[in-house]
């Protein structure tokens, strides 16, 4: 297929072209204004995130891109990864991934404040995180972590 040539009949005129020419530059305009606002989003729930995390978790979230709590009510470590799906793992002690976990809040949310909730549930609700997660193969990943 040629983009360069575009096929039209006769009846088209000028006034007709033009029109949409202005209509293919709105739709392109307003596609890269919802990136923008996307991208906006995703930076503002990031700097939220960092706001919530200690300074240990602070500074493991800077050097690998995720970072460790612990459960309120088992005491287990549980390493948060800044990805979409199953990007909770439950640790071991020599920081082995035993179970991947997947649960978070509803809606198209940014991944900043997916990690948050998911952050705060396993800090004040373990319990209750833990019943309505996704449990995962821990072999489908790396099991463990710098």
């Amino acid at each position: 297929m040629r983009f360069d040539v575009i096929d039209l009949p006769p009846s088209v005129g000028l006034p007709t072209l033009i029109l949409l020419c202005v209509l293919i530059c709105a739709l392109v305009l307003e596609h890269f204004r919802e990136r923008s606002r996307g991208r906006a989003a995703e930076e503002r729930a990031l700097a939220l995130l960092k706001q919530w995390l200690s300074p240990a978790q602070l500074a493991q979230y800077q050097k690998y891109g995720h970072f460790e709590v612990t459960g309120c009510h088992s005491g287990k470590r549980y390493r948060i990864r800044g990805s979409q799906q199953m990007n909770v793992d439950e640790l071991d002690e020599h920081s082995a991934r035993t179970v991947a976990l997947c649960f978070g809040p509803e809606g198209d949310l940014p991944i900043g404040d997916v990690m948050l909730a998911q952050k705060i549930a396993l800090e004040n609700d373990e319990l209750a995180a833990l019943a309505v997660a996704n449990r995962g193969n821990p072999q489908q990943s790396p099991g463990r972590f710098a």
